[in-house]
């Protein structure tokens, strides 16, 4: 029988055929082949959408996957179809490791991107570079100091609306991510949408959501419509075609270098397409963003058990749409921090 080893991973022999065979499909049909990893539990910023009311403890440095952890958890997913993988937090550039974690996943055939605030990104360009990233997300959600200072309890603005444009001088592929939040930064819509008239950036608009004591209620948050609804009243929109993946709805405004999208998690679901795992920080997998529970990857991984059958497990629990629950106020999940996005 012929095996299979990734290189420099002497943990992994898997037969080729078990490896063709046996994809990550749930019970509804859909394939799994993009993971998110989350790096870390915090954040150097306090979005009020994401951080919860009450704080919550960092996890201590021991419960979190080890840069070893993580390039061989991953390769046991890819071996099973990934072929995308998204780093993110908390924030993921504040891990130390940052730069060793992504230099040691590019070794993988995927592609690789990662989400963040975009604060310390310009620290990393030549690692990025040399990780063969092409794209990533930044996430910013004004552009107006005061209000961006009372989503994030930052200051750092200055430097975050800087960098946005340093990656785009390096070549990157950006998206802008954008929570909207009623009588927040709503009025912002047109201002956002202006930045993709001379710049290629791919600006996407995302509706509040509910996660665990981040005080979402359907009254703050802006829907689908109510966004198109805005930019019909001015632009002349171009749609644009959309994958069965996609989590957008994308369009252009005719004769911008630049495109937008509307995530619509909550008024128009994209479930039927999804094909996300997430993993956070302590290596615990979910199988949606609103799933109630999880399982213990790190935990087993480390008693030296084969963590093949709790990874398909996890896949073929997942619901239909939401983790199997409602879309309100007292839906139980956890909170962004701790999911890792």
């Amino acid at each position: 029988m012929r095996y299979f080893r990734f290189q420099h991973s002497p943990l992994i022999f898997v037969p080729l055929k078990f490896i063709a065979d046996m994809p990550l499909y749930d019970t509804f049909g859909r394939i799994h082949n993009y993971l998110r990893i989350s790096l870390i539990d915090v954040c150097n910023f306090n979005c009020t959408y994401c951080v919860p009311q009450h704080k919550i403890g960092k996890m201590k440095s021991e419960a979190l996957m080890s840069v070893e952890e993580i390039y061989h958890i991953a390769g046991i997913f890819i071996q099973h179809g990934v072929n995308k993988i998204r780093l993110t937090g908390g924030e993921p550039t504040i891990r130390k490791e940052f730069g060793e974690i992504l230099e040691k996943l590019s070794a993988y055939p995927i592609e690789l991107t990662l989400t963040t605030n975009g604060f310390l990104i310009d620290r990393h360009i030549d690692v990025l570079k040399k990780a063969n990233v092409k794209s990533l997300n930044l996430s910013i959600d004004s552009l107006k100091p005061e209000i961006f200072f009372a989503i994030t309890k930052t200051d750092r603005f200055e430097q975050v609306y800087k960098n946005i444009f340093l990656l785009l001088d390096h070549g990157f592929s950006v998206k802008l991510n954008v929570v909207l939040i009623k009588g927040v930064n709503d009025h912002e819509i047109f201002n956002f949408v202006e930045l993709t008239r001379n710049y290629p950036l791919h600006l996407r608009f995302i509706e509040f959501m509910p996660f665990t004591d981040n005080a979402w209620e359907r009254s703050n948050m802006i829907s689908y419509c109510m966004i198109l609804d805005q930019l019909l009243s001015r632009y002349d929109l171009l749609k644009l075609s959309d994958e069965i993946h996609d989590t957008t709805k994308k369009f252009k405004v005719a004769g911008y270098a630049g495109t937008l999208a509307v995530i619509s998690s909550v008024t128009e679901p994209f479930c039927s397409g999804c094909n996300r795992m997430r993993l956070s920080a302590d290596g615990k997998m979910r199988n949606c963003l609103f799933a109630q529970s999880h399982i213990d990857l790190l935990t087993a991984f480390r008693n030296g058990e084969d963590i093949v059958p709790l990874i398909f497990q996890n896949v073929k629990e997942k619901a239909a749409q939401y983790g199997g629950q409602l879309m309100t106020s007292e839906i139980k999940n956890s909170n962004m921090l701790v999911i890792g996005g």
